[in-house]
Order: C-alpha cells, then structure tokens, then sequence
C-alpha cells in the first residue's frame, strides 16, 4: 500500500461507534480508500502487472444465491446486507503495509495520477450518483439538451463535496457550493478554480443561497447533516432530484416539515434517492475523470490532500485533532 485517505467512517470506527473485524479476529484493519502498487502477481492474473498503480474496490458480495444484485457483480446494491467490506465491515482493510487481493477488485491508475490517485475512492461516491441521476433525468426528454446547463447545489466542501462538484462541472452543470465551515480560504480557492461558485452558509442562510443560485435542478448532499439536508430539499425546483450521501450519526429528533416536502414532490415531479459504495464502472470513471481535473485543474486537486501522515502518526488525522480538508496516511514512499 502506498497511500490510505482518512475518511469521518474511520473516524466513527475508531471510536468505535461501529466497524466489525473479520471472524475469528479480534481487531479490524481500518482503511478503505486506498492507492497500491502491485509488487507480485499469481499465474492467472492478466489485468494488472508488477508495478501497476492500482484503487482497490471496498465491498465485497454476499454469499446468498438468490441476491441477484451480488450475482450480478452490483453488490453496492446488495439485497441482504451480509456483504463484507473492506476496512469496514468483516475484511480487514488498506492502512497496512501488505495486502492481499483479487484482481477482479483491483482498478489500475495511469503513474500520472501517483499524487491524487487515493482521491479515486471519494470521487467514486460522485461518479455513481452522477451516473443514476443521467439516467433519471431521461424522463425528461430535453435534458442536457437544450437550454441552460441544469444548477447543482452541492452541500459540504469537504473531499466528496469537492471531488463532486468537479465532477459535476466536468458533466457540464453549473455548480454552486454551499458548506457551513469556520475556514472556508482553501476551500474557496478549489471551488473557484474550478469555475464555481461557492456561498458560505455563515453568511447565507438557506432562503439566501436559493435566491442567489435560481432554481436548482439536482443537489448532491455531501456533509451527512440531516437538518441542513432537510432544509434545502424544501428550496428544491421542478422536477429537480436531491441526491444523498452523507450517513448522519444518531442524534435527537429533529424538526421536519413533512407535508410541504411530499406536496413538493407529488405536484412538482422531485425525486429523492441515497447513493453508497460503487460498481467497476465508477472506478473507471473516477480514473478517468481524476485525469481530466488534473490536466484542467491540477493545483486545485492537489489541495484537496492538506495533510500527509507516516503509519506511526496515524492516529493524528483519524482522532481529528489536525483539521485540513482529506488527511492521508503515507504507508509506503
């Protein structure tokens, strides 16, 4: 292993809020969002050679035969939920010096992308939501056709927030970001080399950043806060679709005004759907995507990673005592 990112699931795990080793272990290797090279190969590998870049997948199928998503190599939309998952859940994951994998769950990364390619894994939270809301959206016969570009809110400047609006822009939408955050100067700079637009919820509240940004067409949720969440879905224009990503932990109840957002949705055609974990084909696209910010925007990707930690200093970023916007773990130079 090269390099693991620091992500708030490591952080809830060593916490221990959740997170379940491997049976017959007593510990979990945490790590899921990772970048190796391949220093050894068996006879029947022919994907992926020594000295291969590659992003390793997260989750693993589960072992039921009528879960048709998990025969079908889809198990991001296991059925049962006795999939396992690297780092997360039963499988020891990335943040060690040596691994083991199959080449099925391997993705090479061009050597280019040695600097940013850890950032493959958070991008391709993006890339599958963005994939589901193109073929959503077809019931609208004219879009990305014609008109205007169709505006995006992305909630939260934080990796996925950031590496989701690129990929938004990228698509051809108009992106606007709004993040509640103390400092907001580093993560101005990549929102605007990026040609977007970002509004601090310091500043605006939610009625301000819906005037300011007209109607909004998608919102990609990406801060876990379900009362900010909430509060947007409300300001959501017709036939628009709120994406979400974040996973909030358990708090109290909070206040929800039900009936304005089902007579929204009803006589408005809005969707709503929740994204996690991801196919093959979200791998590739997040490759290939992180090599189109890197050629358009390269100084603005590398700022994403605000912090690099040797393995002996990895409790550093994964307690949250250093802040920054993606913390990495360096296992291997």
């Amino acid at each position: 292993m090269l390099d693991v990112g620091i992500c708030g699931t490591d952080k809830e795990i060593v916490s221990f809020q959740y997170g379940t080793p491997p049976d017959g272990s007593d510990y979990l290797v945490i790590g899921h969002e990772s970048l190796g090279e391949v220093v050894e190969v068996g006879s029947g590998v022919s994907k992926v050679r020594t000295g291969d870049l590659v992003v390793t997948t997260v989750r693993r199928p589960c072992a039921h035969p009528d879960c048709v998503a998990c025969r079908s190599g889809r198990q991001d939309f296991c059925y049962t939920g006795d999939f396992t998952e690297r780092g997360i859940k039963q499988q020891h994951g990335y943040m060690t010096e040596l691994v083991v994998e199959e080449e099925l769950y391997l993705n090479p990364v061009p050597a280019n992308l040695r600097k940013v390619g850890v950032l493959v894994e958070p991008l391709t939270i993006a890339e599958k939501g963005l994939a589901q809301l193109m073929e959503i959206q077809q019931r609208l016969p004219w879009w990305m056709k014609s008109g205007p570009a169709p505006k995006v809110v992305v909630l939260g400047a934080g990796p996925v927030g950031l590496l989701g609006a690129m990929a938004f822009v990228v698509a051809g939408f108009d992106v606007t970001v709004y993040s509640r955050t103390q400092s907001h100067e580093d993560k101005d700079d990549v929102v605007t080399a990026i040609g977007a637009k970002f509004i601090p919820a310091e500043t605006h509240n939610v009625e301000e950043m819906a005037k300011a940004v007209g109607r909004i067409d998608v919102v990609y949720e990406a801060v876990g806060a379900s009362g900010l969440a909430f509060d947007v879905v409300k300001q959501l224009g017709p036939n628009g679709v709120f994406i979400f990503t974040g996973v909030p932990g358990r708090k109290g109840p909070i206040e929800v005004d039900t009936d304005l957002i089902m007579r929204d949705m009803v006589l408005e055609n809005q969707l709503i759907y929740g994204t996690v974990n991801a196919p093959p084909e979200s791998f590739a696209a997040a490759i290939r995507d992180m090599g189109t910010f890197m050629e358009r925007w390269p100084d603005a990707v590398e700022k994403i990673i605000t912090g690099r930690f040797p393995l002996e200093r990895a409790l550093e970023p994964l307690q949250g005592n250093t802040g920054g916007i993606k913390n990495v773990v360096s296992v291997s130079q």
